[in-house]
């Protein structure tokens, strides 16, 4: 149940991780963004999970693209954070970090009482 209670935790706010890695990075494409959430402690994540999120945030305007030839091989498709997606991650981070306030008190109040 841990699992899959994270993988429902991650869904709400992957989108925020992504912008937040994208805005870190400065660029990056897919299987590159896949290998920084890896590293930073998302590992797992699935180009199938992953491009779809990427189309709908360049489609919200918080991400754009350029395609780039790849040194050995195909072209690539990059991503960076507008300043739309920077706007939009500051908010994301505002109301996460409030949102984990409220959740960590009410779960602490909780836990002091099931002791």
């Amino acid at each position: 149940m841990g699992s899959e209670r994270q993988a429902q935790w991650l869904r709400g706010v992957l989108d925020l991780a992504v912008l937040a890695v994208l805005d870190r990075e400065g660029e990056a494409y897919g299987y590159s963004l896949l290998q920084a959430l890896d590293r930073a402690g998302l590992p797992d994540l699935k180009g199938g999970t992953i491009y779809p999120l990427l189309s709908r945030l360049e489609r919200d305007g918080l991400v754009a693209s350029s395609w780039r030839a790849g040194e050995s091989g195909p072209a690539r498709k990059y991503f960076t954070v507008t300043a739309d997606g920077r706007r939009a991650l500051g908010a994301g981070i505002a109301g996460w970090t409030d949102f984990t306030e409220t959740i960590t008190a009410i779960l602490s109040s909780g836990a002091r009482r099931s002791r």
